[in-house]
């Protein structure tokens, strides 16, 4: 019989799984092993929060193209454990289905064994969709359901914790059932009513999210935008639903006051509303009803809703493409939409975040965003540049800026960058940082050495924590806990054996961002020297 590390890794090769992220440990030699055996690389990096994330930017490249299977965590059991949850809780509020294995010793052990031993699961209780045990005689059975889990509605992590005696021991086979397909639902009883709103609508306005980019529902979002003439708001986690070079793409929302401040306004002459796949856990604080009295408000939603952000007058649950074709045939013909006052709001966005007339965070954006190939994937990580970038990176497809912003964690762009980069081993990927979070987990560049990856990574450096050093001043706090010194960087990433080289200007920028285009043996490290009050009124 097949031992219990064989059986999980059979069941997730059989999913579309084709590649793990972790650090080992003895208690989880024996899964590492099962998942080479069933085909399922497993990549070695320096830290399990850094795992996660390689794991999430390698799903969203799979995703794009179709394959539909979650990430893979490998963690041991005790510190390796409590090292992921970081990037656990940042999978369950950004929607990111993964895998959590952890080994941990066996139940009658733990009654008198106690070094590195605690209760994985309730660690992981509050920020998993689920977490379970595998047990004899129902290793199958539990990761199924796992991956079941981890898929349904809105994607996220779940945990299962692997006794050693389990993934060693010999498991009964169990023939493999793959439950058929989801359907869309037919069009429920009301459309014609939501329709009808629509349909008489002079002033429309959609808000589309992350569930709308995990139905894969851009291409039926871009033909009811087009068609019927609605501009589009989106989400960061959304950006690219729509392009953003498109007439109706009113860009990315979420953490900028300045753009609220333009935004806002526009939404508050829509005569009705439109959220398709609109998750607000991402969005800043005063995103709270900010929908005008009297407007309907139809949300479309791959589940019920339970937070209270908004409200919601009509309400359709399911998959958000098949809802949105069927609301467009609904809805018919429409007047023409209110042009002139849209490419007013486009220019005004454009103009409050134009790059700096000599240099700054915004002409590194806007110097790189000219030279990179349209299609190129961009990530960020948390801070101030990521709200700016946010703002002034255009995107043409999903998954196009990848970030952390529901749970806004630093330390993810350069690992979400090395995962996309692993599963679209030809395209142009580059990590946007800023010195804080790389040095938070500078140790991957590491792994992007031995991986042999050619992301570019930009740092903008400027010594300190900028956006907290913003929210400390604004409210008259004395300055505590944001200023460090200042590495070389470039001389960092020749250590690591990547290219470095640092820049204060636009021409020695794109001189690098050339040479670093060109190199695809290695990584590029670029660092951007940047004044220590370079995002003040920026943002």
């Amino acid at each position: 019989m097949p031992s219990g590390a064989a059986i999980i890794a059979e069941r997730l090769a059989a999913e579309g799984c084709r590649i793990a992220f972790g650090m080992p440990g003895g208690e989880v030699l024996a899964l590492i092993d099962g998942l080479a055996q069933a085909g399922i690389r497993f990549v070695l990096t320096k830290h399990e929060n850094a795992a996660g994330f390689m794991a999430e930017g390698f799903w969203h490249r799979q995703a794009e193209s179709g394959v539909r299977a979650p990430g893979i965590l490998v963690a041991t059991l005790g510190p390796g454990a409590a090292n992921a949850v970081n990037v656990v809780a940042n999978a369950y509020q950004d929607r990111v289905p993964l895998i959590v294995l952890t080994g941990r010793v066996d139940a009658a052990d733990a009654e008198s064994y106690t070094h590195q031993v605690f209760d994985h699961q309730a660690l992981f209780r509050p920020v998993t969709k689920a977490t379970l045990s595998a047990s004899r005689g129902a290793v199958a059975r539990v990761i199924d359901r796992a991956v079941r889990i981890a898929l349904d509605g809105q994607p996220g992590p779940v945990h299962v914790d692997v006794p050693i005696s389990v993934a060693e021991g010999a498991e009964p086979a169990h023939a493999f059932a793959r439950p058929a397909p989801m359907r869309p639902a037919p069009a429920p009883a009301g459309l014609s009513e939501i329709g009808a709103l629509l349909r008489a609508s002079r002033n429309p306005v959609m808000i589309a999210g992350v569930d709308a980019v995990n139905d894969g529902a851009g291409p039926a979002l871009q033909a009811f935008a087009a068609d019927l003439g609605v501009p589009v708001l989106t989400t960061y986690k959304a950006k690219g639903l729509i392009a953003e070079d498109s007439e109706l793409a009113l860009g990315g929302i979420g953490l900028s006051p300045r753009a609220d401040s333009l935004v806002l306004p526009f939404l508050a002459e829509a005569d009705c509303i439109l959220l398709a796949g609109y998750d607000p856990i991402e969005m800043r604080a005063n995103w709270r009803d900010p929908f005008p009295p009297g407007v309907p408000a139809i949300k479309i939603a791959s589940t019920l809703p339970t937070h209270q952000m908004h409200r919601a007058d009509h309400l359709l649950i399911g998959d958000i493409g098949a809802m949105l074709a069927a609301l467009h045939a609904a809805v018919g013909r429409r007047s023409q939409p209110r042009s002139a006052a849209i490419a007013r709001l486009r220019h005004d966005l454009a103009s409050a975040f134009a790059p700096e007339p000599e240099w700054g965070p915004g002409v590194v954006f806007d110097t790189i965003r000219r030279l990179a190939p349209r299609a190129a994937l961009a990530s960020a990580d948390s801070g101030a540049h990521r709200i700016l970038l946010s703002q002034m990176w255009t995107t043409c497809a999903p998954r196009g800026l990848m970030q952390s912003s529901a749970l806004c964690t630093m330390g993810c762009a350069l690992p979400l960058a090395l995962g996309a980069q692993l599963a679209a081993p030809e395209a142009v990927v580059i990590a946007f940082v800023g010195d804080a979070g790389l040095e938070m987990g500078i140790g991957e560049l590491a792994t992007a050495r031995d991986l042999g990856l050619p992301v570019i990574i930009v740092v903008l450096q400027d010594e300190r924590l900028a956006l907290i050093d913003l929210k400390q001043r604004a409210l008259g706090h004395v300055e505590c806990g944001v200023r460090f010194g200042g590495t070389d960087f470039a001389a960092v990433a020749t250590a690591f054996g990547g290219a470095g080289v640092n820049v204060s200007d636009r021409g020695g920028l794109a001189a690098a961002f050339a040479a670093a285009l060109a190199r695809r043996d290695r990584f590029s490290l670029i660092a951007a020297r940047i004044a220590p009050d370079a995002y003040a009124g920026r943002l």
